[in-house]
C-alpha cells in the first residue's frame, strides 16, 4: 500500500523536535464535523503518520442540526447524535482526546501548548475551532432561563426548560428570526407552547434569504400562532424575585412576558487562538479556497473560517457542506496537493415538516421568480440578478434541488426570455 508523507518545511524549526514527543504528525484542534472530516480525509489520502484530533467537549464529535428539533422533542437518543463510532476512529488511528483545551500555538516552533501545558509538536496543523453563539450585551441577559443553543448541553437546558413552559403554561421569547431561533419556535409551538420571535431587522432570515422567501415564513410561522415583532428590539430581560427571567423589555417600552428566553442573534467565530499566533483574521481565520492560512504548516476549516474570494472579498458560510469541504481541502494543502472549495454553497432547514433546501446565495437579487405555487406544499423560488441565476430555494422538492445545484454549478444560467 502506497503512502503519503508530509511536506516539511524548508527551514528546520527553531525547537528541535527531538525535544518533544515524536513521532510528529498532524494535529487538528476542534474534534466537530471539519475536524473529523479532516482527520478522516488525510487516513483516506494514504497519510500514515499520528493524527491527534483534540476536542474541548467531553464527548466526541456529534451532529448539531438535530439539537433544534428532534433532541428537543426527546425523539432522539444522545448515542444517535454521534457522527462516528470510537471503534472506527480507533481502526483509523487517529488518537481522539475529549475535554481538552489549547493554549496556544507556537508556530517557530511548531506546536501546540495544552491547557495542561503538554507540549505536542506537529508536521501540520489543522484549525477547527467551530463558533459560540452571539451573545448580548443587555441588562439580565445571564438570568437563569436565557439559553443559547449549540452543544447538547444547551439543548438539554432547553428542552427541560421548554417542558416546563408546555406544563406551567408560560411563553417563549426568542430574540433573533434566524434559522436556529425558527426552527426552535416551530418545535416549542409542536409542544404547544406560546412563542414571540422578536426580530431587530425589517424580515425574518434578511441574511440569508430574499424577501419573498421572509415573506414566506413569516405567514407559515403566524400560521401556526407564533407572534412576530419585526423591526423591534430588546431593551433588557428582566427577572422575577427568584432571579428567573420572566420577561423582555423592548426599545418601546413593551413587556413581553416569557418563562424562557432563547437568544438566537447569530454565532462569533472561535478565532481568538489563531489571532493570538499571528495568523490573519478578520471575523474568522482568513483562508484561501484550498482552505489555507498565511502560515504554509496551518490550515483550517470550518465555522471558525471567512475565505478569501477571487476578487478580495471575505465570505463567512456556516453549513454542514462548508465544514466537510473544506476539511477535504484542508488535508489535501497539507498533504501538498490543491482542492479548491469549488461548488456553490448549499443549506437546508426544516420547520413545520416543511424542509427548505437552498443553493446558492440570493443577497442582491434584482428578481425572484416563483416556480410553482408558492401557497400549496412545495415549489420553488429562483433568484437572478441582472438575468444571472444567483441561488434556488426548493420547498419540499428534493428532486428540484438536486437539479438545481447541477445548474448553479454550470455558469452562465440566464433568466428565461419573457420571464
Amino acid at each position: 500500500m502506497s503512502t503519503t508523507s508530509l511536506r516539511y518545511p524548508a527551514h528546520p524549526p527553531s525547537t528541535p523536535l527531538k525535544a518533544v514527543a515524536a513521532p510528529v504528525g498532524v494535529v487538528i484542534v476542534g474534534a466537530g464535523l471539519a475536524g473529523l472530516t479532516a482527520a478522516e480525509a488525510l487516513r483516506a489520502a494514504q497519510f500514515n503518520g499520528p493524527i491527534t484530533l483534540l476536542g474541548d467537549e467531553a464527548c466526541g464529535p456529534y451532529q448539531r442540526p438535530p439539537l433544534s428539533k428532534d433532541w428537543l422533542l426527546g425523539d432522539l437518543a444522545a448515542s444517535s447524535l454521534a457522527l462516528r463510532d470510537p471503534e472506527k476512529l480507533l481502526r483509523l488511528q487517529i488518537d481522539m482526546r475529549t475535554g481538552v483545551a489549547v493554549a496556544s500555538i507556537d508556530r517557530q516552533a511548531c506546536h501546540v501548548v495544552l491547557g495542561s501545558g503538554e507540549v505536542l509538536p506537529y508536521a501540520g496543523l489543522v484549525l477547527a475551532t467551530g463558533s459560540r453563539p452571539r451573545t448580548l450585551a443587555l441588562p439580565g441577559a445571564n438570568a437563569p432561563g436565557v439559553l443559547t443553543l449549540r452543544s447538547p448541553a444547551d439543548a438539554t437546558l432547553l428542552s427541560k426548560g421548554l417542558a416546563r413552559c408546555a406544563a406551567q403554561m408560560q411563553p417563549l421569547v426568542v430574540i433573533g428570526g434566524g434559522f436556529i431561533g425558527l426552527e426552535v419556535a416551530a418545535t416549542a409551538r409542536s409542544m404547544g407552547v406560546a412563542v414571540t420571535v422578536l426580530e431587530a431587522a425589517p424580515r425574518l432570515l434578511s441574511r440569508a434569504l430574499a424577501p419573498v422567501m421572509s415573506d414566506w415564513f413569516a405567514h407559515l410561522h403566524r400560521s401556526h400562532g407564533v407572534q412576530l415583532l419585526l423591526g423591534a428590539a430588546a431593551e433588557q430581560l428582566e427577572t422575577g424575585p427568584d432571579g428567573w427571567v420572566r420577561g423582555v423589555r423592548l426599545a418601546s417600552g413593551q413587556l413581553l412576558p416569557a418563562g424562557l428566553v432563547l437568544v438566537g442573534v447569530g454565532t462569533v467565530p472561535n478565532d481568538a487562538l489563531a489571532q493570538a499566533a499571528g495568523l490573519p483574521c478578520d471575523r474568522g481565520i482568513v483562508v484561501d479556497a484550498c482552505s489555507r492560512t498565511a502560515d504554509p504548516l496551518i490550515v483550517a476549516a470550518g465555522d471558525c473560517t471567512v475565505r478569501r474570494q477571487p476578487d478580495g472579498s471575505l465570505l463567512r458560510l456556516e453549513s454542514v457542506q462548508n465544514a466537510t469541504e473544506q476539511a477535504k481541502g484542508a488535508a489535501a494543502a497539507l498533504l501538498g496537493q490543491r482542492r479548491p472549495f469549488g461548488t456553490t454553497p448549499w443549506f437546508w432547514s426544516d420547520q413545520y415538516g416543511h424542509k427548505l433546501q437552498m443553493v446558492g446565495l440570493s443577497a442582491g437579487a434584482d428578481q425572484s421568480v416563483p416556480i410553482g405555487d408558492m401557497s400549496g406544499s412545495r415549489f420553488c423560488v429562483e433568484h437572478y440578478r441582472q438575468n444571472q441565476l444567483l441561488a434556488v430555494d426548493c420547498v419540499n422538492s428534493p428532486r428540484d434541488f438536486l437539479a438545481a445545484r447541477k445548474r448553479m454549478d454550470q455558469p452562465n444560467d440566464v433568466l428565461p426570455v419573457g420571464s
